[in-house]
């Protein structure tokens, strides 16, 4: 899935001038062919396309007109509002990166955060469980064969159903190499025993990609990934955890015990297992971290209403250094964290290897994310402490940014080794 010319490069070219035309001492912006003129010149634009703003726009009405007037509710009770979610898989908003054959929209990585941002504006939990579908499914559109591609892939847009990701463990967090969940192979078939946990939508799932060791002895490279249908005798959920934050969408263990699968359910080759669950990280980070620049950006909208409207001391806080400094910081964060989605985004979609942008960009957003709510929570003062106002649950949300599909930590262990120990060739 290409880019569009009019997203450009994100390395420079040749320098070219921009035109700029007066009258008198009026400033004449260019027009917008002269812009995506000047743009396709010089390799670079940040400008979207009409396209691409129908997009954000359908994205934006439906996470307010759908998901943020239930957004409280849901997450007080702690249940996904199943029916909102399928509104959206109607509009079209949900596997938006299947390709066109097996029934998806097949929009590119560029799109999607577009669209992501738009949804996490409205309740992380919700957009959480809406785009989980597509980490699931990465494995078999990265790795999968055709007649993989089609059931599953195609079973997503056929009908409104979940799959899952199914590669944490109790033991095995950020370590993929002490998996201990086993596949065992025996004639036509392999038999998996184990559990998974932290499963994102596991228990509304039809499907899940689980990962288990054919060869514990080779370590991470015994690795191997399967498609498991989840209503397989010994495959079982256990109950949807209580957690902090995100808490509308469900997150479940996962119990496997002597399951069968078939081998034509395996996806790519016995070993393959850590190279499809590292490739589809690199592509999906830049999803996750789109999602915290949804969240970012709703705390920095209240926070500079609630600063206006607030008056102390006979003026709105907002003119206080102490608090216009913070929006400001957390403003100019915002924008950063959204140009190294875009970049890690564009990478991909061009078909490159993005593994130090897509961590760059899940780690940034992520961190500054944590800091716009806490932020914001201090610039609301008490209030902010209350569920009277939106913005301690935007606190609760955001940390498990620093945490699911790879911690902070993580995230600069990756970008130290990618920068000090680069490929060769």
């Amino acid at each position: 899935m290409g880019a569009r010319a009019s997203r450009g490069s994100f390395h420079p070219g040749s320098p070219v001038a921009h035109p700029v035309v007066k009258a008198g001492d009026e400033y004449l912006p260019p027009s917008k062919e002269t812009r995506v003129a000047v743009a396709q010149a010089s390799g670079v634009s940040f400008e979207l396309t009409d396209e691409q703003k129908e997009y954000r726009d359908l994205a934006h009405e439906f996470a307010k007109s759908e998901i943020r007037p239930i957004a409280a509710q849901a997450d007080q009770e702690s249940k996904l509002p199943v029916e909102v979610l399928k509104k959206g898989w109607e509009t079209g908003l949900m596997n938006i990166h299947v390709p066109e054959e097996y029934g998806g929209p097949g929009l590119a990585g560029f799109e999607g955060a577009l669209i992501t941002e738009e949804l996490a504006w409205g309740c992380s939990g919700i957009a959480t469980s809406m785009e989980a579908n597509m980490l699931g499914a990465m494995p078999v559109a990265l790795a999968g064969n055709e007649e993989q591609k089609k059931k599953y892939l195609g079973m997503l847009c056929e009908e409104f159903t979940f799959c899952a990701f199914g590669l944490t463990e109790p033991g095995a967090g950020s370590d993929v190499s002490n998996i201990a969940t086993t596949a065992v192979l025996e004639g036509d078939h392999y038999v998996l025993n184990g559990s998974k946990t932290f499963i994102t939508n596991a228990e509304l799932a039809k499907w899940v990609t689980i990962f288990a060791m054919t060869d514990k002895s080779q370590g991470h490279r015994g690795l191997t990934a399967f498609i498991v249908d989840t209503e397989q005798p010994g495959f079982t959920t256990g109950e949807h955890m209580d957690k902090l934050g995100q808490r509308a969408s469900p997150t479940n263990e996962i119990f496997i015990s002597d399951v069968k699968v078939p081998v034509e359910n395996r996806i790519g080759e016995e070993g393959e297992g850590f190279k499809i669950a590292m490739r589809t990280l690199d592509t999906t980070r830049p999803g996750t971290a789109a999602l915290a620049v949804g969240v970012h950006r709703a705390a920095l909208e209240y926070a500079m209403e609630y600063a206006v409207q607030r008056v102390q001391f006979g003026m709105p806080i907002a003119m206080n250094q102490g608090v216009n400094f913070m929006i400001a910081d957390m403003a100019t964060h915002l924008e950063a964290a959204r140009l190294l989605v875009w970049q890690s985004c564009w990478l991909l979609d061009q078909g490159q290897r993005a593994t130090l942008q897509s961590s760059h960009a899940k780690r940034f957003a992520a961190d500054m994310c944590m800091q716009a709510t806490l932020d914001t929570v201090q610039i609301f003062g008490g209030y902010g402490y209350t569920k009277e106002y939106p913005v301690e649950k935007l606190m609760r949300d955001a940390k498990l940014f620093q945490i699911y599909e790879g911690t902070s930590q993580i995230q600069r262990l990756v970008i130290a080794k990618e920068l000090m120990m680069p490929r060769r060739g």
